[in-house]
């Protein structure tokens, strides 16, 4: 494990301080939360927590019904990475970082829909030409957790598509309830 030469002191309620540094380049912002694992060299391991990666092998059955009914892209995400695909290749997606648009519409809360031919950003620092894509951020126990993304390169997503996507967001977010 790499040093990062940054030292600091546990307080007297049992608090440390996350430098900003590390913060931004982690993705963490505030109120995010934190995994706490010790392993057995005895080290403390802090990781993100993501709600949605619990639903692992599901998202992905999921998302792959979906493609089979809709014939469009499909995309799973938490808040800072892909986490499930289908109509796509893994490889260009899984683990990937989300892009800005997907990002605001997670943190906007608000479902976002592109009918504008031309590029689209969906992976961070990615173009790719798509004719449309819909964004719909996933709610659990008042969060927002991560999104459904559909995406097509040759038409253009409709009203059937949107819902399709809605419903999906909203059945995540239930599941992660339970």
């Amino acid at each position: 494990m790499p040093a990062t030469a940054i030292v600091r002191r546990i307080d007297d309620l049992g608090r440390v301080v996350i430098p900003k540094e590390i913060r931004r380049s982690l993705r963490i912002r505030v109120g995010d939360p934190l995994e706490i694992f010790v392993n057995r060299d005895d080290e403390i391991i802090l990781q993100k927590y993501s709600p949605i990666n619990e639903l692992g092998d599901f998202a992905t059955e999921y998302v792959e019904a979906l493609y089979e009914s809709l014939r469009q892209a499909i995309l799973i995400c938490d808040q800072d990475e892909y986490i499930a695909t289908a109509g796509v290749a893994k490889k260009d997606y899984v683990y990937k970082s989300i892009s800005a648009i997907v990002e605001r519409a997670i943190t906007n809360r608000q479902p976002v829909l592109n009918t504008s031919q031309g590029n689209c950003t969906l992976v961070d620092d990615a173009y790719e030409e798509v004719s449309s894509c819909a964004i719909v951020p996933i709610i659990a126990d008042g969060d927002a957790v991560g999104a459904v993304v559909i995406f097509s390169k040759t038409t253009t997503v409709a009203d059937v598509e949107m819902k399709a996507i809605e419903t999906a967001a909203s059945f995540l977010g239930r599941c992660m309830e339970e």
